[in-house]
Parts: C-alpha cells; structure tokens; sequence
C-alpha cells in the first residue's frame, strides 16, 4: 500500500495563502514531498528527510534574506 501525502501549509503563511505546501507524515519513508498550493496539480519536490532538516536548519538561524 502506497502512503498518500497529507498536505499542510505553513503557520507563517499570511499572504493570502499562496505558498507551498509539505506532507511531513512521509518523514518516516524518508522523504517530504513539497507543493505549490496555488497549483496542487503542478510538479511535486521531493526532498530527502536529512536535507530539508538541514534546510529548515538553516532557515531558523537566518542565513537566508529576502
């Protein structure tokens, strides 16, 4: 049996919600799957667990600017 994602959009999402979504509950399978939520039929990401950890890592110490 295939595991479906289960779409979540970001808390920090006040634009109207146009943002992306993720489906943490495939951590577990290693992977977490990231969409456009204005598209939910456009291509779909797919990033290894360890990765987006070190991505969010990374955001959280603010070594990313806009």
């Amino acid at each position: 049996m295939t595991t479906q994602p289960r779409w979540t959009k970001s808390s920090y999402s006040s634009n109207g919600g146009e943002c992306v979504e993720i489906a943490t509950n495939l951590a577990p399978h290693g992977t977490i799957p990231v969409r456009d939520s204005k598209d939910p039929n456009s291509p779909t990401l797919t990033f290894d667990t360890s990765a987006w950890k070190a991505f969010v890592a990374s955001l959280k110490a603010g070594n990313f600017t806009a």
